[in-house]
């Protein structure tokens, strides 16, 4: 199955001190949301929901990055570009 890239990466904290995880496609934002200690909030539901309609080819990555990239904000798991 092939990868549904988006640009610029969202970067989040990750279960890892000190680390973060640049999220650059549809698949790898799937796998973050789902590992959050902090689900469930309308923002993380529209997340999960445009990447499930990105997989089936209804919905751009661009839109997914938008909406991860806020459920990140809304979770507390966002962390600065650089």
């Amino acid at each position: 199955m092939a990868l549904h890239w988006f640009d610029p990466p969202v970067y989040v904290k990750t279960d890892q001190v000190g680390m973060r995880y640049g999220v650059n496609h549809v698949e790898g934002a799937a796998e973050q949301l789902l590992k959050w200690p902090r689900r469930g909030g309308e923002k993380w539901q529209a997340a999960v929901e445009l990447c499930i309609a990105a997989m089936e080819g209804k919905t751009p990555p661009k839109e997914v990055r938008a909406a991860f990239e806020a459920a990140a904000e809304e979770a507390g798991m966002l962390l600065p570009n650089n």
